[in-house]
């Protein structure tokens, strides 16, 4: 699994037009059965930071995204931000839930 992760600052009075931007990019995204998974979200802290997370099956099936139209509308967002944008594509080898939580509160006894 790939991890992508794109964290930008837009300026406020930007910041409809690239969630409009982005949603759309989402939409598509989660309709792409390779896509495990994609999220939206704004930090709480600073309201002009937007990130955006989507998860892909396989290097390939993000390369095939990178490629499209609608990542090239991806793209005229990061164009809006006010500073670099942090871009990072992380593998995921292997992935646990609660039992990892179980596992270590049970060697705590």
């Amino acid at each position: 699994m790939i991890l992508a992760t794109i964290r930008m600052t837009i300026p406020v009075q930007k910041h409809g037009e690239a969630l409009k931007i982005l949603r759309s990019v989402a939409e598509l995204c989660r309709d792409d059965p390779s896509c495990l998974g994609c999220h939206i979200y704004g930090d709480l802290q600073d309201n002009k930071v937007l990130v955006l997370q989507e998860i892909w099956r396989a290097g390939e099936d993000l390369d095939g995204h990178i490629r499209s139209d609608e990542y090239r509308n991806l793209l005229v967002v990061l164009e809006m931000a006010l500073k670099q944008p942090e871009i990072r594509f992380d593998t995921i080898s292997n992935s646990t839930g609660i039992e990892t939580i179980e596992k270590a509160r049970d060697r705590a006894r």
